[in-house]
């Protein structure tokens, strides 16, 4: 996955208003947010249950955002089809959920999408280690998942830190996200750990200005991270067009 700005902004659906699906995609693409992360929870894998594919089916009729559909879910290799004809464009499933992590990533990357993988705080780094080659993303949850509005674990930054050097190590091309209590107090850490999509939920949809919030999350990041970019990333390719 190429960015041509980092980092990446990706505002979590879970945090916004459900009565009002249209208006949170107009408030995301209002504050330049390029992505919309949308939270699928079967009430299973994590105690909460949002909504199914006909949800990202209805939301990508009405946005040509970048649509990552992160399934909270057991037994994800059942729902992929459904999300991927729903049009999402991106994948991330749990590999606790899923024996068979490696082909479920190939199968997303063979009808054009990107695969994501993530890991929950209990998680090492060591399990996911030899999938890395396949993916397109890796999500490190920094709360332990299925409800918004939680305080940013620390301990679980050491893991993007060990993430980013074994990408570099390795020469491996997948790009590194964050989940979980981000906001513009904690993005300093995430920036310096070496996250370069950052998931927010509360901190944007119930900002009294969520414009203002993406900026100010931007700026954040891009002072700690020393670097020179002031907007939110815009995904170059992730193994398909910034839209399909």
């Amino acid at each position: 996955m190429e960015f041509r700005n980092l980092p990446v902004l990706a505002p979590s659906i879970l945090s916004a208003d459900f009565s009002d699906i249209r208006g949170a995609v107009r408030i995301c693409e209002e504050a330049g947010a390029p992505w919309l992360h949308l939270d699928v929870m079967d009430g299973r894998f994590v105690p909460n249950l949002t909504f199914g594919a006909k949800m990202v089916a209805d939301i990508r009729k009405r946005t040509r955002l970048f649509l990552d559909a992160h399934l909270m879910t057991v037994e994800p290799e059942r729902l992929v089809p459904s999300f991927l004809d729903a049009g999402a464009d991106a994948l991330t499933f749990h590999l606790e959920a899923c024996v068979h992590a490696h082909r479920l990533a190939a199968e997303i990357r063979e009808r054009g999408r990107a695969a994501g993988i993530s890991i929950v705080p209990s998680t090492p780094v060591s399990s996911l280690e030899p999938l890395l080659p396949f993916v397109d993303l890796v999500l490190v949850m920094t709360v332990n998942p299925g409800f918004g509005g939680q305080r940013l674990i620390p301990e679980c930054l050491d893991k993007v830190s060990e993430l980013r050097s074994i990408r570099e190590r390795r020469g491996l091309g997948f790009r590194l996200a964050v989940d979980g209590g981000i906001n513009e107090s904690t993005i300093p850490a995430v920036a310096r750990a070496g996250a370069e999509v950052l998931v927010m939920g509360s901190a944007f949809f119930d900002a009294e200005d969520p414009g203002r919030a993406a900026s100010a999350a931007i700026a954040a990041y891009s002072a700690s991270a020393g670097s020179g970019n002031t907007r939110a990333g815009v995904p170059a390719s992730a193994g398909t067009p910034e839209r399909r």
